[in-house]
């Protein structure tokens, strides 16, 4: 449906006094309104002062930033689903805003409309901004940017690196867009030798985000066959609308899925999108994207000349060395005088048969001497001999065992007769021959103490010519009295604790 022209009376102004709204009208603008015609200068005057006496002053506006312009002013839009406006809001405002201003965000705005003569322009100039919230376009743009980070289309590792001489590189943008101009003009001027192939696109409108993911997608499958090495994606500078088709899910799905390394240069420098990010590298500016990928032919030329000069140098001096080497060869003797080659040579040749002769001689006279040498310690190792040898050292040996058996029995005599005798005069029958005894129990353990027996208990006391069975009657702790002189004794040697196997004692308890 297109727009209806401007008609003041339809604006909405004061309800009171609009029967006399005409005639006010009149008498203010009455030579403009009956003139048959206006200048440029006069219609905007009408227009602005139509603006500010049927608007309120200031007006309060809710919207969407777009296109935001951050400059020593601002400049943007303000839009709603069916209509936008112009804004401006000058260096002392901007100042006074104290959170971040972006595309997408919801604000309120206080100010007032005005027409702008020089560009024929109706803005809404700011006194204030008051933030809602983010839009419904950056809301979505930040979910999604979040979803892709977390699937790791942002991860570095996974980005392709730029072929550093490409052969054909595929622009994907729009043939009409001033884009793709500044990419051909600056692969010209760079590289001429690289090959530029055109994949004609939209960027902009709701079928965009689908050609482009195609356009990708194609690339990336035909790139051998085609001999795509690297491919930029680009467009112009616009609002986020214009530029939300880079921000779809299918077109970031079509870059991380690519196998060709891709560069992304989408609007202008501040401007952001979700490709760009997805994208191998990201680029500021059409131009620069094109200077990502083409090699430069100045620097490639400056180098070639100077690989040039180096391998010139390089073969003039090995020619030089050459040329001497050949000049050293053909002045040797063997070249001038091969006559006396000859002579050298034969020369030598006698000289080393004849010291070959007197090598073989000497090497006979030594094998004659080895072998005699040999043959007289054969004589001396003949069997009859080693077994003469053999039986005279067998003798010497068994003489040597018989006398020191001999003197080995001699020592053990004399050793075992020692032992007899110690163990005569420290064995249990001397010691009871002294007038020792032991007592044994029934069952054949020792007595040491009263308390190893109670009454009725049968008791054998061993002496040196008997043993004496008693019974028990009773016990007693005290000593016993004295009794009559008896020929003093030698003191008792002092009785081992320690019992063999069966229980007995190898010393044993004097006589009481």
């Amino acid at each position: 449906m297109a727009r209806l022209p401007f008609d003041p009376n339809k604006m909405v102004g004061p309800k009171a006094g609009r029967g006399h709204g005409g005639r006010r009208e009149r008498a203010k603008y009455g030579s403009l309104i009956e003139a048959d015609r206006l200048t440029v200068s006069q219609l905007c005057r009408l227009i602005d002062e139509t603006l500010k006496d049927h608007l309120p002053r200031p007006v309060r506006v809710v919207g969407e930033v777009s296109g935001l312009r951050d400059r020593a002013h601002w400049y943007f839009d303000l839009k709603d689903a069916e209509a936008v406006v112009n804004c401006v809001a000058f260096a002392s405002v901007a100042r006074t805003v104290k959170f971040p201003m972006r595309n997408g965000m919801e604000v309120v705005l206080t100010g007032r409309v005005e027409h702008y003569p020089k560009q024929g322009k109706t803005q809404l100039y700011v006194s204030k901004i008051e933030p809602i919230g983010a839009g419904a376009l950056e809301l979505a743009y930040q979910q999604l940017c979040e979803e892709l980070r977390r699937a790791g289309y942002f991860d570095l590792r996974r980005k392709k690196p730029l072929p550093t001489f490409p052969r054909r590189i595929a622009i994907v943008t729009s043939r009409s867009g001033a884009a793709l101009q500044d990419v051909l003009d600056t692969m010209r001027r760079r590289c001429p030798a690289v090959d530029a192939a055109l994949v004609d696109v939209r960027v902009q409108g709701d079928k965009a985000a689908g050609e482009i993911a195609q356009a990708i997608a194609a690339l990336s499958e035909r790139h051998e066959a085609l001999r795509i090495d690297a491919v930029i994606l680009t467009r112009g500078g616009g609002s986020m609308e214009d530029l939300w088709a880079f921000n779809e899910r299918i077109v970031a799905d079509a870059l991380f899925r690519c196998r060709v390394p891709v560069v992304a240069a989408i609007g202008h420098e501040t401007d952001t999108t979700i490709a760009e990010l997805v994208a191998d590298e990201r680029a500021a500016t059409p131009t620069q994207a094109a200077m990502r990928v083409t090699p430069d032919r100045e620097p490639l030329r400056e180098q070639l000349s100077l690989l040039g000069a180096r391998l010139e140098r390089s073969l003039t001096g090995t020619i030089r060395h050459e040329r001497q080497r050949l000049l050293g060869v053909t002045r040797h003797r063997a070249f001038a005088e091969p006559a006396a080659r000859v002579r050298e040579a034969r020369l030598a040749m006698d000289h080393r048969s004849r010291r070959l002769a007197s090598a073989l001689r000497h090497r006979a006279h030594d094998g004659s001497l080895t072998l005699t040498q040999l043959t007289a310690r054969l004589r001396l190792m003949q069997p009859k001999r080693a077994v003469d040898e053999a039986g005279r050292t067998v003798d010497s040996l068994a003489a040597r065992l018989q006398r020191a058996v001999r003197s080995r029995l001699s020592l053990a005599t004399e050793r075992a007769g020692a032992l007899e005798r110690q163990l005569t005069l420290s064995g249990p029958a001397n010691v009871l021959s002294r007038g020792y005894s032991y007592t044994l129990d029934a069952s054949g353990r020792a007595i040491r103490s009263v308390r190893n027996v109670k009454p009725s208990d049968v008791l054998r006391t061993h002496l040196a010519d008997g043993v004496i069975e008693s019974v028990v009657r009773g016990l007693s702790d005290s000593p016993q009295a004295p009794g009559p002189a008896t020929p003093p004794r030698r003191p008792a040697p002092q009785p081992s604790r320690q019992a063999d196997e069966s229980g007995q004692m190898d010393l044993f308890d004097p006589l009481e």
